[in-house]
């Protein structure tokens, strides 16, 4: 049940209220390139293929929309215009701005896999039904995710996002049954 990055690991959940946002951050803009106003982007989603020509996107917490006219790969980045920027001048006023777009936008998943905005905050439970918490954030390792879940004492525990332990992600009750493994929890005895 793997989880897709959006800006919940940048601290911007693109969302007024809890739950689903309204809109995902999908990069951040660093700086002007060339004289044409083009911008550098770094991304921050799993689709940069959708930031094309043609797309809206949602500039910083004012949400202002703004058109891509043009892309093109660029180091870990892609370089971007946007409609009615032209010169390096205007290009440096959105240095160091969130990019948005609207979360019903996004790309469906295949069956199985999440988001992490649809992660965080899912009330946790063991196979049994104990409750141990809410999912705080979602930390990115080398092999898996690992769910970090905050208890009801404000300790944390932290579930790693593995077949043998996620049983089962409920988003219509906001649920994620999970099996623990020994060790996992602090206060276990041994």
């Amino acid at each position: 049940m793997p989880a897709r990055k959006t800006s919940a690991q940048a601290g911007h959940s693109g969302s007024p209220v809890i739950g689903e946002p309204v809109y995902l951050a999908v990069g951040l803009l660093r700086r002007p390139h060339g004289v044409r106003g083009d911008i550098l982007l770094t991304v921050l989603t799993d689709f940069p293929e959708r930031l094309r020509p043609g797309t809206v996107l949602f500039l910083d917490e004012e949400r202002r929309p703004v058109k891509i006219t043009r892309r093109r790969p660029h180091n870990d980045g892609l370089l971007i215009g946007l409609e009615g920027v032209i010169t390096t001048e205007q290009a440096a006023k959105y240095t160091g701005k969130t990019v948005f777009v609207r979360a019903d936008d996004r790309p469906p998943l295949p069956e199985g896999e999440y988001y992490h905005h649809q992660i965080i905050g899912l009330q946790v439970v063991e196979e049994n039904g104990k409750p141990l918490g809410r999912v705080s954030e979602i930390l990115e390792t080398g092999a898996n995710d690992v769910y970090v879940v905050i208890d009801p004492a404000g300790h944390e525990i932290l579930i790693p996002a593995l077949k043998e332990v996620l049983l089962e992600i409920n988003l219509v009750q906001q649920l994620l049954k999970v099996h623990l493994l020994p060790g996992l929890l602090e206060n276990e005895e041994s």
